[in-house]
């Protein structure tokens, strides 16, 4: 009996401590749970305060709307000096293209009216030939200034750059393949081409045979 006595009182000392850590434990999950529900009460308030649009003073607003007005004006006016720009090249090319004109039918008005001249004059055959030859050495001089120039063509070598075959002529007298007839003649300006020299072509049997 005495034995069992002292194991009572063993477990009775022991039984306090473990209730103690079960209260320990009960307020540390109690105080947890709290914390969660803090949290869960608080994330929602903040999540409405990020995506909520904060409002605007009515001086930010009167600031921003005298911005844009400023940005229109000058877009208007930056439109309206690019048109005129516009119109003003569009004139100055075209009085260029004008003056370009003007000086060169300037340059062909004594040979305009020579030709009158020559149609007034009576005359025979050959002063009337005589005359068109005068014509047409002035003209020459005309374009020349002008920097026109006829393309070499009879008794040249054929070249298709500045050549344009209408046909083949049998000649014995001139190599194979050299403008026999210039028809119609073919001019450059500078170093650029007008038109090409319209020639006929020499075909050599005897060079063809060799």
């Amino acid at each position: 009996m005495r034995r069992d006595k002292r194991d009572f009182g063993r477990k009775d000392r022991i039984m306090p401590d473990q209730e103690t850590e079960l209260t320990l434990s009960e307020e540390a999950e109690a105080a947890a749970a709290a914390q969660s529900e803090d949290a869960a009460a608080t994330a929602p308030v903040q999540d409405r305060q990020e995506g909520e649009e904060q409002p605007v003073s009515r001086a930010e607003f009167d600031q921003l709307k005298a911005e844009r007005g400023q940005l229109l004006d000058r877009l208007a006016r930056l439109q309206a000096e690019f048109e005129n720009a516009r119109k003003r090249t569009e004139r100055d090319r075209a009085a260029n293209r004008d003056y370009a004109v003007a000086n060169v039918v300037e340059k062909f008005l004594p040979v305009l009216d020579h030709f009158e001249l020559a149609l007034k004059a009576a005359g025979s055959v050959e002063q009337l030939r005589s005359g068109v030859e005068l014509i047409l050495k002035q003209l020459e001089d005309v374009l020349r200034q002008l920097h026109v120039t006829a393309i070499p063509a009879l008794g040249e070598e054929f070249d298709p750059r500045v050549h344009e075959a209408l046909g083949s002529v049998e000649r014995a007298d001139l190599p194979d393949q050299h403008v026999a007839e210039e028809i119609r003649r073919g001019y450059r300006l500078r170093e650029r081409m007008l038109r090409p020299a319209l020639v006929r072509v020499a075909s050599n049997p005897k060079q063809i045979s060799e």
